[in-house]
């Protein structure tokens, strides 16, 4: 039987010129994460080479297999990389994702974002002419707080940096500095992209972040908490149409550049994306208390995907397909 992660593949082999990287060797860091690993997936059946960069060996095995077009290099990504074979273009995918990390480890937060980042650039300086594109993967977080609601990649709004949930987002923002530097001094073909937040098929149970808690809730039978009004307010984008987007910007974007990806029609609160799924089984329930659970600042965040979609992306997942099948794929 297919499963929805594997027509989630074939949806973005359809839907995505994958010729542009024929011939061509592509490193994936963090492929066995969510995004990274529909990356990896899309290519390898594209028969794309790839260079799945991984902290776990077996683990990279159990989701990829062994193919030919396919070679792990293990590492954690705080270490310099060592890697001598042909590499063309890069997708930095590695990062800390875990909300509650963000606030009980904000050190190793920090230090991920920044040192992982560097390593990847040192390598990419390294490859010189011979590296076509790299992307690094962002986050609407750089945007922080502001009384803009419609965000272009200009609208940079305020970020508390004496908060230790800033150590995600004041990261993200050194990172992609250190991106832009590259680029200037060294002549990395460095493109960024900034992603909503993004779900979809394989997303793992243990994913602790809003989306996939609403989503154990609705396959459990279980009532939907939250411990806040779920008044922050943004837009989504399912994984599909991110990789999409993701592979755009590396292929399309200009140098130096930053894109959001997200879809325009899924601006919601998290407190109305929470009724959306009730059911005879599910009813949201309010226990508001004063625990830091690493929550982001309450926000009012749309990122506009103009700048992307001139480059030919559009959105096409909304956001009941999503949580369709996001819901689906856990129970599969």
């Amino acid at each position: 039987m297919t499963t929805i992660f594997e027509k989630d593949v074939e949806e973005i082999i359809q839907n995505f010129d994958m010729s542009v990287f024929g011939g061509k060797c592509v490193l994936v860091t963090g492929a066995t994460g969510l995004i990274g690993k529909l990356c990896t997936k899309s290519l390898l059946q594209s028969g794309i080479n790839v260079v799945a960069l991984v902290r776990n060996l077996e683990k990279g095995k159990k989701i990829f297999g062994e193919v030919k077009n396919l070679r792990f290099l293990v590492q954690d990504i705080n270490s310099p990389i060592n890697y001598d074979g042909r590499v063309d273009y890069i997708i930095h995918c590695a990062n800390t994702t875990s909300s509650s990390d963000f606030v009980e480890k904000p050190v190793e937060t920090i230090y991920t974002t920044i040192n992982g980042t560097r390593n990847v650039l040192e390598y990419a300086k390294r490859r010189g002419k011979f590296l076509q594109g790299m992307v690094f993967l962002s986050s609407l977080e750089v945007y922080g707080k502001t009384e803009i609601e419609n965000i272009t990649e200009n609208d940079l709004g305020y970020i508390d940096i004496l908060s230790v949930r800033s150590s995600y987002s004041e990261g993200k923002r050194m990172a992609e500095t250190m991106c832009i530097s590259y680029g200037k001094e060294y002549n990395v073909p460095i493109k960024i992209a900034r992603l909503s937040q993004t779900f979809g098929a394989g997303v793992s149970k243990e994913d602790n972040r809003v989306f996939a808690q609403f989503a154990k809730s609705v396959i459990n039978k279980e009532d939907i908490v939250l411990f806040t009004k779920g008044e922050t307010k943004r837009n989504y984008c399912y994984t599909t149409d991110a990789i999409r987007g993701i592979f755009t910007i590396l292929t399309k974007g200009e140098n130096n550049n930053a894109y959001n990806i997200a879809n325009k029609n899924t601006y919601i609160s998290i407190a109305d994306m929470a009724k959306t799924l009730e059911n005879s089984d599910t009813k949201v329930v309010f226990k508001i208390d004063d625990v830091d659970r690493g929550y982001n600042p309450t926000i009012k965040i749309c990122l506009d995907s103009t700048k992307l979609e001139n480059l030919g992306w559009s959105a096409k997942v909304d956001l009941p397909e999503m949580f369709d099948r996001t819901i689906k794929s856990m129970q599969e």
